[in-house]
């Protein structure tokens, strides 16, 4: 569970595409795949990724779906703000995914002097207001999947100070770290108990 911080909300509402710039990922079926070994080749980003960029650590296993194409395609920096529209989460890009292509699952968010990178990963992942509104906008939809519009809509409310959000996602993500890292210890304590009962017998 992660610690939530509270902070006062008050005043006008805003859209989030009035305070962020939204970059939409690369439509992954427009890409073409080249057979010239002298063009880039480029790792897919995936929702593994994302997890483990949340979580500030090494979580999966699996080697990550690889493209080599001529196209001009989407790529991901690090310390970029990047959003899942399958999951609803987001992330900042580690140095472990920097360079990675992003496909139109994902949304890189720009933000300005205004928002701090963090607390922007705090709010749309924890804000129970957004969580609500983004719920309200998958009704009566076939897919359940987020888009960019609905994105963009999202209201709001008036931010705190910066030094304040820093503050605030700074002890977000640190939340996330140790609570990946508590999630491994319980896994492997599972492991070992279930590796000496079958020794057991």
């Amino acid at each position: 569970m992660i610690w939530i911080v509270f902070f006062e909300r008050h005043g006008d509402f805003m859209k989030l595409n009035e305070l962020v710039e939204l970059n939409v990922g690369s439509p992954q079926f427009r890409i073409k795949n080249s057979v010239i070994t002298t063009d880039p080749e480029y790792k897919f980003y995936s929702q593994n990724d994302l997890e483990e960029d949340l979580a500030g650590m090494k979580l999966f296993d699996e080697q990550p779906k690889l493209i080599r194409t001529s196209d001009n395609v989407t790529t991901l920096a690090e310390k970029d703000v990047v959003f899942s529209l399958i999951s609803g989460k987001a992330a900042i890009v580690s140095p472990l995914h920097s360079g990675y292509l992003y496909t139109q699952n994902y949304i890189v968010i720009r933000t300005g002097e205004e928002v701090d990178d963090k607390f922007l990963v705090y709010l749309l992942n924890e804000d129970k207001q957004i969580a609500r509104q983004l719920w309200l906008s998958l009704q009566g939809s076939s897919v359940l999947k987020y888009t960019v519009k609905q994105l963009r809509e999202l209201k709001i409310a008036e931010l705190p100070p910066i030094d304040k959000q820093k503050i605030i996602g700074d002890v977000y993500m640190k939340q996330c770290h140790l609570q990946a890292l508590q999630e491994r210890k319980a896994r492997n304590e599972t492991l070992l108990r279930l590796m000496r009962l079958g020794e057991a017998y």
